[in-house]
């Protein structure tokens, strides 16, 4: 009887934590193609037969891209499984370059937790480089990016990731 106890704790355990990451990793359908009373997202064409004008940018954006890569071991099994090399660049309103500049570590600080955190937890084993787990992701790095400089900060922009196996 104590010999099947470890199993099944560990059984109970397991699966429960598969069911809290799939939770927390589920994938919402976009917004843009569930706009109310259009579910195909095709234009909306006004009762005298014009479409209805898409709302233009009113803020013009540049892109700051970040000096140096991020490097994040994916430990599995108590040993360095894998590297994750990742380049970001943020969307930022016009004018703030410098000011991003100016707090990079602290933000690079911040993302390079962010990534451990999502390491840790799987996102960067497996398929890692599908939707959800990239959504996931680019929602943390933006989070916590405006915690740090503000509403400045627009988007987060993943422009390289590669991992190697050891």
């Amino acid at each position: 009887m104590k010999k099947l106890l470890l199993p099944i704790i560990m059984l109970i355990v397991g699966v429960g934590s598969g069911v809290g990451a799939g939770l927390v990793l589920k994938s919402d359908p976009p917004e843009d193609l569930l706009a109310e009373g259009n579910p195909c997202g095709d234009p909306v064409v006004q009762p005298d037969g014009a479409p209805e004008p898409e709302t233009a940018v009113t803020e013009e954006m540049e892109y700051v891209k970040l000096n140096n890569q991020f490097v994040i071991p994916v430990v599995e099994e108590g040993r360095v499984a894998a590297l994750v090399v990742m380049s970001l660049s943020l969307e930022v309103s016009l004018g703030s370059r410098t000011d991003v500049f100016a707090i990079e570590p602290k933000l690079r600080d911040a993302f390079l937790q962010v990534m451990f955190d999502h390491a840790n937890i799987g996102g960067f084993s497996g398929n890692f480089t599908s939707g959800t787990n990239m959504r996931a992701l680019r929602n943390e790095l933006l989070r916590v990016a405006q915690n740090i400089a503000g509403s400045q900060v627009s988007d987060v922009l993943i422009t390289d990731i590669v991992r190697q196996d050891s």
